[in-house]
Order: structure tokens, then C-alpha cells, then sequence
């Protein structure tokens, strides 16, 4: 049997620093009394308030009653799962019964399709527009097959061999030669020694040769550390898989090999179509972000936001009309972020109810990224199409007016 790393690694996260006395009381104030608000908290790994917990503590309950349900009756658990996948489906598109909430919305057989994936020996890559809830997906899997979505690569132009692999912490390299305690673990290594699934975001960002180094790890589910000696390697853990995501309409983009390719089955995540479940969506997350105690919004002004988004993200309006496509993402999430915005200006500059006007502002900030192209397709939907609906609506006119003035 090959040795791994693992335990003489562990050992060092024991003992590599000195020991720091914890406070007794636990308080803020064992930082010091010069720290600032909240660094106390962080230092000893009290609670602290998170802006976006991962989704694992997120909705922490509904895993567990998750794998409550799966115990009641003996569903059949992979090896290196935490769930059963009938209760991992569950987890994403929600089971009423349970009181398990969907999180995902589009295509439920997708998701079918990719449990099935992950439960093989291929990765599952999730290519599509940005702003389809790729991410979200990956997350959510994740959370549900590993209880851990935080192992992640981030791929980008800088990513190197080493964010794939493993790289050397230098002090203890220089000390010591290569060893298993000098060894610093990437998010891949940690997944494949702990049988979880780990999540590359954007993968075609990065170079192609650093693409490739995933080949050797997905087919052989091995990883071999060469500078430990002959025959040093790490064999993946049941359980281990990748999740990757691409953009199909992004700049800065590497074709993949046909080698990796051959190593992931892939599933397109597509935006959605149907409007009025858009606008259900929209004033769903908008619930979830904000609270039920969000500025109100008006059916009518919630409409003008989806029709716009849908409108631009298209190409063309609900009756057929053709509009110019602006080269920003108009996706469901912008949308989202715009209603998040208008909401925020009406709370703090305006009467407390969002209006067609605080859509408009807001939008700028989506459509217009500084492209006069763009300023031109937007200028033109405004006089082609938005100016028709103002004529026989007040909150179309609405939108009209404070658009004008930003776009015109």
C-alpha cells in the first residue's frame, strides 16, 4: 500500500504554531483591547454574522432532516456520501413533504442527470451563459453529497499547477527537505484524501496546460508526490469527484482538450423562458435577500423589471418585436441584483416602495459597463419599444422619464 501524507500532515496542523491561551471568558476582549469590533470573534472561531454562509450551514436543518429521512428508511448511501441521492435531489429542487425548500429552478431532469454523473468515475462540467446559476448548482451538490462546498478552485488567468495540486510551505522546505509536514494541500488534494467533491469555477480561464493536469487526476484518481520519494501518491477516497463550470459567452476563454473533455460529462445549464415564473423567481430572491419586510414592489413595477431583463437577454420583446442585444449579461441574478439595488434606494432615498424610476437608475450599472455600443442598443430600445409601452402605461412612462436622462 502506497503511504500518504495525510497523517504526518495533520499532526503538523497540531503543532506547527505555538499555542495561544485561550481566553476563559471567551469574550472580544481577548484580542486586545486596541482591536477592532469583532476581531476577538474571529480569532478564537466564535459565531460570527456572515454576509453568505456556504450552503452547508446555510440550510444546515434541511440536510439534517435529510439524512433523518434517509435513516428512517435505510436508503442506500454511496460510499462517501453523506446523503442518498434521491435525498440530494431533494436538498436542490425541493420535497414539501419534508419541508425542504427548492433552490434550484429550471431543469429538473438536469439535475437528475448530474447526481447520476457523480455517483461514476466522470467529473460533471456545467457550461452556459454567466448569470445561469451554474455556480449555485455546483454549490448545492456539493453541500449535499459532501456537507462541504468550500473546496474550491478559482480558475483564472493566474492559476498555476500548484492551486491544482499541491505546493511546499518554503520555511519548512528549506528546514526540513521535502516531508509530509512541508507539503501544503490544494483544494483538490484535500478533496481526493477526503472523499468529498470539490468545485473548479470557471475552468476555461485557465491556461490549457494547467487544464490538462486534472487529466491524470480524473482518470487515474491518483496523485503522485514525486519529491517524496518513489512511489509516493495519493489515491482518491470514495466519494471524490469534480464539479467544474465554464461560460459559453464569455472573453478571456481556453478551448479545453479533447483529453479533458473525454473526462467530464457535460450539461447545459440554460436561462429560463418563462417569464412569469421569472418574476415568481425574482420576487422569491428578493424575499430571501432582503426579508419579508423588503420596500414594496408593485406587480406592475416587478413586470417592467422582468420584461426589460427578458426583453435585452433575448433579443426580441413578448409580441415579437426585435431589440439589439446588449453585449452585458442580462440574466435572472442581474436582475435579482437590480431589484436588490432599487430596493436599496427606495429604503434610503425614496418613500419606501420601489418604482419603475428606481428600476431605471439602477439598471445602468448592468447594461451599461462603459460600452457605447451598448449605450446605443439601449437608446434604442428605449425609443423603439419602451416609448410605445409608455403611452398607455404610468409606470412604463415612469421608466421612460428616469431613463431618458441617464441614457439618452
Amino acid at each position: 500500500m502506497s503511504p500518504t501524507p495525510s497523517a504526518a500532515r495533520h499532526s503538523r496542523y497540531h503543532s506547527a504554531s505555538p499555542a495561544i491561551p485561550a481566553d476563559p471568558a471567551g469574550s472580544a476582549d481577548s484580542a486586545g483591547p486596541d482591536a477592532p469590533a469583532g476581531e476577538g470573534a474571529r480569532r478564537t472561531g466564535a459565531t460570527q454574522a456572515q454576509i453568505r454562509p456556504p450552503a452547508e450551514e446555510q440550510w444546515a436543518a434541511e440536510l439534517a432532516a435529510l439524512a433523518r429521512a434517509d435513516a428512517r428508511r435505510d436508503a442506500p448511501i454511496p460510499a462517501g456520501w453523506r446523503l442518498s441521492p434521491r435525498s440530494v435531489r431533494a436538498f436542490i429542487v425541493g420535497d414539501g413533504e419534508l419541508g425542504i425548500s427548492r433552490k434550484f429552478y429550471g431543469d429538473d431532469p438536469l439535475v437528475d442527470r448530474a447526481i447520476v454523473t457523480l455517483l461514476g468515475r466522470q467529473g460533471l462540467m456545467l457550461v452556459g451563459e454567466p448569470g445561469t446559476a451554474k455556480s449555485m448548482l455546483s454549490e448545492l451538490l456539493a453541500a449535499a453529497i459532501s456537507a462541504a462546498s468550500t473546496l474550491t478552485v478559482q480558475g483564472s488567468a493566474g492559476t498555476t499547477e500548484d492551486h491544482i495540486r499541491y505546493s511546499w510551505n518554503y520555511a519548512l522546505l528549506i528546514a526540513q527537505g521535502p516531508t509530509p509536514q512541508a507539503l501544503v494541500p490544494s483544494p483538490i488534494y484535500q478533496a481526493m484524501e477526503a472523499g468529498r467533491i470539490v468545485r473548479f469555477e470557471e475552468i476555461t480561464r485557465c491556461p490549457p496546460e494547467i487544464q490538462d493536469t486534472l487529466v491524470s487526476i480524473l482518470s487515474d484518481k491518483q496523485l503522485m508526490v514525486p519529491e517524496l520519494g518513489d512511489g509516493y501518491r495519493l489515491a482518491a477516497s470514495p466519494g471524490f469527484n469534480v464539479i467544474a463550470t465554464a461560460n459559453l459567452r464569455d472573453r478571456g476563454v481556453h478551448e479545453m482538450s479533447a483529453a479533458l473533455k473525454r473526462r467530464f460529462n457535460f450539461e447545459t445549464v440554460r436561462p429560463l423562458t418563462d417569464r412569469a415564473f421569472e418574476a415568481e423567481l425574482i420576487a422569491r430572491a428578493l424575499d430571501t435577500e432582503l426579508g419579508k419586510d423588503r420596500p414594496r414592489m408593485s406587480p406592475a413595477v416587478l413586470e417592467i423589471l422582468v420584461t426589460t431583463f427578458a426583453d435585452l437577454r433575448t433579443g426580441v420583446t413578448a409580441s415579437g418585436t426585435p431589440v439589439k442585444r446588449p453585449e452585458a449579461i442580462m440574466s435572472t441574478a442581474e436582475a435579482v441584483n437590480v431589484g436588490v439595488a432599487a430596493s436599496m434606494s427606495a429604503t434610503y432615498f425614496g418613500d419606501g416602495a420601489v418604482t419603475a424610476a428606481d428600476i431605471a437608475r439602477q439598471l445602468v450599472g448592468v447594461a451599461l459597463k462603459g460600452q457605447e455600443e451598448d449605450a446605443e442598443r439601449m437608446r434604442f430600445y428605449l425609443e423603439t419599444v419602451v416609448r410605445e409601452r409608455a403611452c398607455t402605461s404610468r409606470e412604463w412612462e415612469s421608466f421612460l422619464s428616469a431613463a431618458g436622462e441617464l441614457w439618452g
